[in-house]
């Protein structure tokens, strides 16, 4: 049998059910027709283009939704003007505070548009324009934008100026997200660090915007840190804690005596094992283990006759009994009541859970009126 005859009107229907359900137009590869019996999209566009079932030859079903949809067709892409790509940058400028670059995705004002097609058009002459030319050359040609493949060199002597020059005015040497360089004409040091990495501008070989501060200002390098050891770790600890009167954590924030160092880097060094050091520690093991210092995290073990000890030592002393809010137990430095209570009720620490620091004292109180009364 002869299949049925197609008409544009059907096709349009059934593409406009598909846009509706799917949120975009079909194309020859999206299977079966909806609800139509052995009829597929990929028929409609041969059909479309040979001119078979009733139809005119020499379209497509994309030629067809651009005509009468105005969906886009990659192969009939509309024509560009310098003047319509300018006033496109304009608006990305004022909705964003940047220029574009062909890397900046999308253009909003035309769907399906994007940058990276814009550029490609512009350097190799399609969709009316010469060719020849670029994104980046078109907007340094006609708004003043630096075009970064065309920056000016730079000079060792140069980069320092500007270096010493921030280092006075911020206390810090510079690093890629640094931003303006002050003094300098649409220079940013995310440029000139990226100059460093692949050696251009001038510089010579590869290196980096930090090792060339290390080499030249003996600044410190996170990509290159010295080690560490525990010994010196715990002489920054005892500094720490004469100076403050408290032992650091890791959120102690920079050390002192050593410029760069933060606490919070040290405990990721003794946990990872990194700058020397065998890792599977941190800075609250170490300081539990080597200063006694008590670690919240790796709390000592409990026992209720040690905690009867603490509780007829503190009624000898205060001939009161205790209760979870007497504070510390100076048997154990850095022990409290509300801990041992804590633990007593949800277990944990070596004790079963489900008892309370009332019931303990109660059981202590027994035994004394009972000794009492002998």
């Amino acid at each position: 049998m002869r299949p049925p005859p197609l008409n544009i009107a059907d096709i349009l229907c059934w593409a406009d059910e598909f846009h509706q359900k799917q949120g975009r137009w079909p194309d020859r590869n999206d299977g079966a027709v909806e609800g139509e019996f052995d009829l597929s999209w990929r028929k409609i566009d041969s059909a479309l283009k040979l001119g078979n079932r009733g139809l005119q030859r020499g379209s497509s079903l994309a030629k067809l939704l651009l005509a009468r949809r105005k969906r886009r067709h990659k192969g009939m892409l509309p024509t560009l003007t310098e003047a319509q790509i300018l006033t496109w940058a304009d608006a990305h400028h004022s909705r964003t505070a940047e220029w574009p670059i062909y890397s900046s995705g999308s253009i909003p004002a035309v769907k399906g548009e994007t940058w990276s097609a814009v550029d490609h058009s512009l350097r190799i002459g399609r969709r009316g324009l010469l060719g020849g030319s670029s994104l980046a050359q078109l907007l340094e040609a006609r708004r003043g934008v630096r075009n970064v493949q065309a920056a000016p060199d730079l000079t060792v002597r140069q980069v320092l100026v500007w270096a010493d020059s921030y280092h006075a005015k911020y206390g810090s040497w510079p690093t890629r997200e640094s931003g303006p360089v002050d003094g300098a004409t649409v220079e940013t040091w995310s440029a000139v660090a990226q100059a460093f990495v692949v050696g251009g501008r001038g510089l010579g070989e590869r290196s980096s915007l930090a090792q060339f501060l290390a080499l030249h200002r003996n600044a410190r390098n996170h990509m290159d840190v010295p080690p560490l050891t525990a010994e010196l770790i715990l002489g920054w600890a005892d500094a720490h804690q004469e100076r403050t009167g408290t032992w650091p954590k890791r959120g102690s924030g920079a050390i002192p005596d050593a410029e760069g160092e933060k606490w919070s880097a040290v405990d990721a060094a003794l946990v990872m094992g990194v700058r020397g050091l065998p890792g599977g520690s941190s800075l609250a093991k170490l300081l539990a283990e080597h200063r006694g210092v008590r670690n919240k995290q790796a709390l000592p073990q409990l026992a209720t006759e040690q905690i009867r000890e603490w509780i007829e030592a503190y009624h000898e002393r205060t001939g009161e009994w205790p209760k979870p809010g007497s504070g510390l137990i100076p048997e154990s430095p850095g022990e409290t009541w509300a801990a041992v209570n804590t633990a007593l009720a949800r277990g944990g620490r070596g004790l079963p859970g489900g008892l309370s620091l009332y019931g303990v004292v109660c059981e202590c109180r027994e035994v004394t009126v009972f000794e009492s009364a002998d």
